[in-house]
């Protein structure tokens, strides 16, 4: 038996708002994230943020799934916040 539309309606606007929380909750984590690295500090276009960011993705996506269970400095990996507090996201 398929789903009238309404019903199908009604899940995509439930998911949409799932999906909603998700990317605030990650945001929020994130920023945290960022702000206890020192990104707050620095003044940088967000341009060169967001390819910073980028990089630091393509560095850890083969590395997803791949944890200890323990969290270091933090939570992050020691040469993140020294490479991204020294310039390294393009700091001008």
């Amino acid at each position: 038996m398929k789903k009238p539309s309404s019903k199908i309606r009604e899940e995509i606007a439930r998911l949409q708002e799932q999906l909603k929380h998700a990317e605030t909750r990650e945001a929020e984590r994130i920023g945290r994230i960022a702000l206890k690295a020192g990104l707050g500090e620095i003044d940088i276009d967000e341009v060169d943020l967001q390819a910073g960011f980028e990089d630091l993705l393509k560095r850890f996506r083969g590395r997803q799934g791949v944890t200890t269970g323990k969290k270091r400095d933090g939570g992050l990996p020691p040469t993140v916040a020294s490479g991204a507090a020294a310039g390294g996201a393009g700091e001008a």
